[in-house]
């Protein structure tokens, strides 16, 4: 079977969760590993390095791992690299993590007006800078990306920012194959992640975009040559995807998952538990699940009155109730296995003034750019 090398851990198969602000907490985490019989890797949250330093209490609850998960994976966001180095040197003298990923892909304008996420790789020096603090004071634990193609068409930045990662010791990349304009629109460009690879043959490199099933995954691979891929809006309202993906490197796809509404119902009130627990309140983690229901219900009939009362239940006798009111016999649609998540695209990124005028000048950060709150 393929596998995986990210430093010292070997993933196999070669699938990591993608982090996804809201969702990827530990309570989705767990229900992904328990459907992949843990393999693969699972990312945390997107977690601020300024918030983590500072040892914002929301931060350090998203920076929690049960026991079962190894390797223990957090994504970092940050624009500073003094902020950025203090972060993983925390994270490495507390034991906090095994491997630590950059953000450098996320498109909202939250972020990319203040220079993150998909903005920061145009700003070259400031890229090496910041790769150069957190692989030098992340010690042995490896250090990974996950970037864009670019701004828009119009400033391509990935092959540079590859290079620039490759010399700074980072030891694998992540290439979403959109620009930051297209935010989650249109199609992937799957060529993008080949050319990358081509580039950088020194390191893995992991494929993202567009996998919503796991031949997806191995269609990726056979075509671009990558290393691995990372799955993201796919895996919404489908956790199983996972066992489908270990299914698909190990058997060709013997046996993928096609649960009837009765086996959905039932994972939708284990994911909602596990978030009451994980909140420790069960009517803020059933309030928390609310985002989930129309992932999960995607193509069963069930009606919009209905879809309208499951998405503002407060407790889980009530979304029983409800959920127990249905067809559970529904076998699983056909189509539902196809895009979910957002699709829309956008024709501006937001960026700070003055952004592009120089690729080279760092000076254009401003000294708020470090968010105070992580998973944005």
């Amino acid at each position: 079977m393929t596998q995986l090398q990210i430093g010292p851990h070997s993933v196999q198969p070669p699938v990591v969760l993608a982090p996804m602000a809201g969702i990827t907490n530990a309570p989705f985490r767990t229900l992904c590993r328990e459907f992949s019989g843990g393999k693969g890797l699972f990312v945390s949250e997107m977690i601020t390095t300024r918030a983590l330093v500072e040892r914002d209490a929301k931060t350090m609850r998203l920076i929690h791992f049960d026991g079962t998960e190894k390797p223990r994976s957090i994504q970092l966001y940050g624009v500073d690299p003094v902020t950025v180095g203090r972060a993983v040197r925390m994270i490495v003298d507390e034991d906090l993590a095994d491997h630590i990923d950059l953000n450098f892909g996320c498109p909202v304008p939250k972020v990319t007006r203040k220079g993150g996420g998909s903005a920061l790789p145009f700003k070259r020096n400031l890229l090496r800078s910041i790769l150069r603090e957190a692989v030098g004071n992340a010690g042995a634990l490896p250090v990974t990306m996950k970037m864009r193609k670019g701004i828009d068409d119009d400033h391509i930045t990935y092959l540079d920012a590859g290079r620039i990662a490759v010399e700074e010791g980072v030891t694998a990349i992540a290439l979403h194959g959109r620009t930051a304009a297209q935010h989650y629109g249109g199609t992937a460009d799957w060529d993008a992640i080949a050319r990358l690879k081509e580039t950088v043959p020194e390191i893995p490199v992991l494929g993202n975009g567009d996998i919503w099933s796991a031949d997806d995954a191995l269609r990726m691979m056979r075509e671009t040559g990558c290393d691995g891929v990372v799955v993201g809006r796919g895996c919404l309202g489908r956790p199983w995807l996972f066992g489908d993906l270990v299914s698909a490197f190990e058997d060709g796809g013997a046996s993928y998952a096609a649960p009837t509404l009765k086996e959905v119902a039932r994972v939708m009130l284990r994911h909602a538990e596990l978030l009451g627990e994980w909140l420790e309140s069960e009517e803020r983690g059933v309030i928390d699940f609310r985002k989930h229901v129309a992932w999960y219900t995607k193509g069963f009939s069930i009606g919009s009155d209905m879809r309208r009362k499951l998405a503002i239940t407060s407790s889980l006798g009530e979304m029983d109730a409800l959920l127990s009111e249905l067809d559970l016999d529904q076998s699983w649609p056909a189509g539902a296995d196809g895009p979910r998540g957002r699709t829309s695209g956008r024709n501006r990124v937001v960026l700070p003034d003055g952004w592009l005028n120089d690729p080279y000048d760092c000076a254009a950060v401003s000294a708020d750019a470090e968010l105070d709150t992580s998973g944005g």
